[in-house]
């Protein structure tokens, strides 16, 4: 018992939250590649195929809603205080 209290310490939960937010991101990638990815087949029969030349499904991978989304904005995680600091006004 004593040496399960010594992990379950008020210091150590950022620790865990962060390691789980990791996993839970390469979860979410290996699932997205298992299923949407062009290039893997999981199937017997999707393997036999060999190389398929599909591009419109490629384009539709490599193009998903996030990369749409931050398409047309800035690269800046907080543009509000990088104007602040760099504005002379």
């Amino acid at each position: 018992m004593a040496s399960a209290n010594r992990w379950l310490k008020p210091e150590v939960y950022p620790l865990f939250a962060s390691v789980g937010v990791a996993v839970g991101i390469c979860a979410m990638q290996l699932v997205r590649n298992i299923t949407t990815n062009p290039d893997v087949r999981v199937t017997k029969e999707n393997r036999a195929a060999g190389v398929l030349n599909n591009f419109e499904e490629g384009e539709k991978y490599a193009e998903h809603g996030l990369r749409k989304f931050v398409r047309n904005r800035q690269p800046q995680i907080m543009p509000s205080v990088n104007n602040f600091f760099s504005d002379p006004k």
